[in-house]
């Protein structure tokens, strides 16, 4: 039996046909892997990235480049046998098809690799710290925003739960006059060698332009001054320990003062066998402390804040600091990223404390 289509149902099913054709490419587009290289794989979060990336279908890494042939191999094969080791890193710059680059090589090469990326005009994604000085962060900076690029670093602490609180607390004006904060990052890696073979540059300031305060201190500097502001001045006191990096710094704490009023100390290192009080804020109407990864909060205006027991009703964490980046680059992302400018400042201030540290003195940052 001969069906007889109807005008208005030829037009109907045309006009459908039609619709599908053109979105067809769209569709395409987005089954297709957004295209991404790594640049450097020398940090010791590398291999972690590289699970991240591995992880995702959506994203595949065309190229690896690092200046240690043996190492890009080594990251190459990690990665998978679709990823292909460039030797010269203008491949990376002149392919139309990454749309962004991942750099985990050492700190003093981050000023040539961003700012070739850069121009290249492709996202980045660089791991802390943004630069080897203040001078290089803030032109890094300047060169990504000057071409709209999507960036972040590694500040994965943001992602925290107890931290999106209490960011939330703060905003609200439910702490009142905050008086004063401390903030700890610290573990044994110098006690336990974690930087004497593969990492060695890491303790090597030459290389990486800070020592173990640096290194972990930079995370916590960077909640502090995302909790409370930019910073007005500091001092600080950096010590090797010992001895196992040679003159490398393995142990620190600084005094902050924060143009907001507020004073907070901040410690950080290697030497350390334990890190129980990671977080404290003390204000006129509220007090938290973030003890054993638990939160201790104490506000009368927020219920079950007592301050005894760990606060539980928390916001769900965030997704890790390169998730993020790389959904923004697909057009999935909501959350905000660290921007090039956060990044070059807390460079600047963790600057400032060393040079106070050589000086005794305080340093307007």
């Amino acid at each position: 039996m001969q069906t007889t289509l109807s005008r208005r149902g030829f037009v109907q099913k045309t006009a459908m046909a039609t619709l599908a054709a053109t979105q067809l490419p769209s569709l395409i587009a987005a089954e297709t892997p957004l295209s991404v290289a790594l640049v450097g794989g020398a940090h010791i979060h590398t291999p972690g990235f590289i699970n991240l990336l591995k992880g995702r279908s959506d994203v595949n890494v065309k190229s690896v480049w690092d200046h240690d042939a043996k190492r890009a191999a080594a990251r190459a094969q990690s990665l998978g046998g679709k990823t292909q080791v460039v030797s010269d890193v203008n491949k990376i710059w002149s392919d139309g098809e990454i749309k962004g680059v991942v750099i985990c090589s050492e700190t003093d090469r981050h000023r040539e690799l961003v700012l070739a990326a850069a121009a290249a005009r492709k996202h980045l994604f660089v791991e802390k710290p943004l630069g080897f000085t203040a001078r290089d962060s803030w032109m890094m900076a300047g060169a990504m925003e000057k071409a709209e690029l999507l960036f972040t670093t590694g500040y994965f602490m943001r992602t925290d739960p107890k931290h999106l609180f209490l960011k939330d607390q703060i905003a609200k004006g439910l702490f009142g006059k905050i008086t004063r904060a401390r903030g700890s990052n610290c573990h044994n890696g110098s006690l336990g060698g974690w930087f004497d073979t593969e990492w060695r540059w890491m303790a090597d300031p030459k290389q990486a332009g800070v020592g173990g305060f640096g290194d972990l201190g930079t995370h916590k500097l960077d909640i502090l001054m995302w909790l409370l502001g930019d910073v007005e001045s500091v001092t600080g006191s950096v010590n090797v320990i010992t001895g196992r990096y040679g003159a490398c710094d393995e142990s620190g704490e600084a005094l902050l003062k924060f143009k907001s009023g507020v004073t907070a100390t901040l410690a950080a290192g290697w030497v350390d066998i334990d890190d129980p009080v990671q977080l404290l804020i003390s204000g006129t109407e509220a007090h938290a402390s973030i003890v054993g990864d638990k939160l201790y909060y104490k506000n009368a205006k927020v219920a079950g804040a007592d301050g005894k027991t760990p606060f539980t009703a928390l916001p769900p964490a965030s997704r890790q600091p390169l998730h993020q980046w790389l959904d923004a680059m697909g057009g999935k992302g909501s959350q905000p990223l660290v921007s090039p400018k956060e990044a070059a400042a807390r460079v600047a201030v963790m600057e400032a404390i060393y040079k106070g540290a050589r000086s005794r003195t305080w340093v307007k940052v």
